[in-house]
């Protein structure tokens, strides 16, 4: 055999064995170098039956850049990150933090702000939608049309999980209505000192009771109206010690550390976690605070060992309004290292945002943070958005109330729960229920205000109060309820100090200015200084000295120290932050609604005893009483 005829022989055979190579690998189909899906076939996937949701996620993960999973991680406020930025950084989530809201803030500014939102991130290579956050903690309450509902402490008072209900789907409503898809609510704190600021913000002093509220808003938020509802702040922010707060801020026990032992955080503090995650709450939003000295946003056991191993939540984990900048570490990048590797899966970052996607994306490259620890926050992240329906419906189910911002219905809602908070603490000599014709003086500087009886996380951060003919939010006032009532019943109502000797009682409303988190920290808890209103005096020293039947109704976000000024009035009735339907409040004093509200707090008799179940208190945890016993 020839050279020439060997080297076809080998070359033949060499076509051959291509050719046979080429056949199994067809056949076999190897993933090595299989192409990737395409765009197309992922976005195809979303709206596919016959994939669960866990499927679609792995599908989308790993059709993933680095920089698109990142940017889900990612949480600008709105005021920081326009609609191209979003589509430019694959942003994951947009929020508005408290008072922040487009202009005009009204449904219609709203919408379109959230349209424009989703239309940006729709519009990337795998149109994954923003999920718009908001504290809607009592009522859609940035928003001045918006129906405003009584703080949790009110609610707490009530003790009504069916009210819960109601509440929640007003609140889905008329989120729904401005296309937004995410609460950073229910509170589920255990306020244990009542100088805290926040205490308005939770339900009650007892775990038990605060899971008997929060389940039922988390259950009917989500189920019926696929808005994520937040269980808030991981954990224990209602047991820090006063004097360990932010001192960079000025607080006093506000961001402060809890130094209580393991078996009372899981006795006081974690019930509540459990009680939402078995209720499928989405989302979870962890503390500023510390638990024996260690920043909650990078304590891995508490989050990544108890609430996502132990309680078994499958939902994703979300920073507070740059926390993050709080923790150990010389930098950010540090800090979002340790945030990360602990278990924080989206971080809400205001204005330095840009400078975390890139300290994330470095810190993987650099294998400080493990891919496959994004690839979990991110999986997270997506399922929620699935299980949510935003992929289907990115704008919400506008279907079931695209009119309802502010609606009659929603107000009656507000008006049964301002009913059912208020507690009766004192009534001597039978002054309540008023007598519907009586001749009434009404003072005091809380009487005649929306912004005093919405309190705090109403329309602003801070809230306000109303002005000369103008109202903070739409409303009625207390006043407003006993002219309604005494003009339709033929009675009287008095409100110049020149008259106060015609009236045959006196009604004084007492209350606190507005105030939010930190800055309403108060060691005194007094009636005259701290975060009392000016007035409150004078209001009560005038109704002193005309030596007639005195009724006193607090505004207040917790329990004020009233042991030597009660001894002087005839009935008392902690009518708490009551929102924006006021007028509900004249309903029980006039006799049309009994009292029904206990306390959820331990009423103190000092400032200096606010432990829960103190025997010195003036009032036990639960007391309250109805006029006719």
């Amino acid at each position: 055999m020839n050279t020439y005829r060997k080297l076809n022989i080998v070359i033949i055979i060499c076509i051959m064995s291509t050719f046979w190579l080429s056949a199994c690998v067809d056949e076999n189909k190897s993933p090595e170098i299989t192409q990737s899906p395409t765009e197309t076939e992922i976005r195809a996937t979303y709206s596919d039956l016959g994939m669960t949701i866990e499927e679609k996620v792995e599908k989308l993960v790993k059709a993933m850049s680095l920089e698109e999973k990142v940017g889900q991680m990612i949480q600008p406020d709105r005021s920081s990150a326009s609609p191209d930025e979003i589509k430019e950084y694959f942003i994951g989530s947009v929020f508005s933090g408290g008072g922040n809201a487009p202009k005009p803030n009204t449904k219609e500014g709203w919408f379109k702000m959230c349209e424009d939102y989703q239309a940006a991130a729709m519009s990337t290579r795998l149109g994954v939608p923003i999920i718009y956050g908001v504290d809607a903690v009592h009522g859609h309450n940035t928003l001045p049309d918006a129906v405003i509902f009584p703080h949790n402490i009110g609610l707490g008072a009530a003790a009504n999980p069916e009210l819960m209900n109601e509440i929640a789907r007003a609140t889905a409503k008329e989120m729904i209505a401005t296309g937004v898809n995410w609460n950073f609510a229910p509170c589920v704190a255990a306020a244990r000192d009542q100088r805290w600021g926040r205490t308005y913000e939770s339900f009650s002093e007892d775990p038990k009771l605060i899971s008997k509220l929060s389940v039922p808003y988390i259950r009917t938020m989500q189920e019926e109206y696929k808005i994520a509802a937040t269980a808030k702040h991981y954990l224990a922010d209602g047991g820090t010690e006063w004097g360990t707060g932010n001192d960079s801020r000025g607080f006093k026990i506000d961001q402060g550390n809890s130094r209580i032992t393991e078996e009372e955080l899981r006795e006081i503090h974690l019930p509540m976690y459990k009680e939402a995650v078995d209720a499928g709450v989405k989302t979870v939003m962890v503390s500023f605070s510390s638990w024996r000295g260690v920043k909650s946003h990078e304590d891995k056991y508490l989050i990544e060992d108890v609430l996502k191993g132990e309680l078994g939540f499958e939902g994703y984990v979300v920073s507070d309004y740059e926390a993050v900048h709080q923790l150990s570490g010389d930098d950010l990048y540090s800090q979002l290292v340790s945030a990360v590797n602990a278990g924080i899966d989206m971080f809400m970052e205001p204005s330095h945002w840009k400078e975390c996607i890139n300290d994330i994306k470095k810190a993987v490259d650099a294998g400080d943070i493990a891919e496959e620890r994004v690839n979990d926050a991110v999986s997270r992240i997506l399922k929620v958005k699935f299980e949510m329906d935003l992929f289907q419906n990115p704008l919400g189910q506008r279907k079931l109330a695209a009119d309802e911002l502010g609606s009659e219905q929603n107000r009656k809602v507000a008006q049964k729960a301002v009913r059912e908070s208020l507690v009766l603490l004192k009534n001597e000599r039978g002054v309540l229920p008023l007598g519907k014709d009586a001749k009434i003086f009404v003072t005091g500087p809380a009487a005649d205000d929306v912004g005093v009886q919405c309190g705090g996380w109403t329309k602003t951060w801070q809230g306000g109060q109303d002005t000369a003919g103008s109202r903070w939010v739409e409303g009625s006032t207390i006043l407003d309820g006993f002219k309604k009532i005494a003009q339709d019943n033929g009675g009287t109502i008095y409100t110049e100090a020149q008259d106060i000797h015609k009236a045959n009682v006196a009604v004084v409303v007492v209350g606190e200015r507005p105030y939010a988190e930190g800055d309403g920290d108060d060691g005194s808890l007094d009636l005259y200084s701290g975060q009392m209103l000016e007035g409150n005096k004078e209001a009560l020293e005038l109704v002193k000295n005309a030596w007639i039947p005195t009724v006193v109704i607090m505004i207040s976000g917790r329990p004020r120290i009233i042991t030597e000024e009660i001894e002087e009035w005839d009935a008392f009735v902690a009518a708490w932050l009551p929102g924006s339907e006021g007028a509900a409040v004249a309903d029980v004093l006039y006799g049309d609604y009994e009292f029904n509200g206990k306390l959820p707090f331990t009423w103190p008799s000092d400032a200096k005893k606010v432990k829960p179940g103190d025997r010195s208190c003036l009032f036990p945890y639960g007391y309250g009483f109805k006029t006719t016993e």
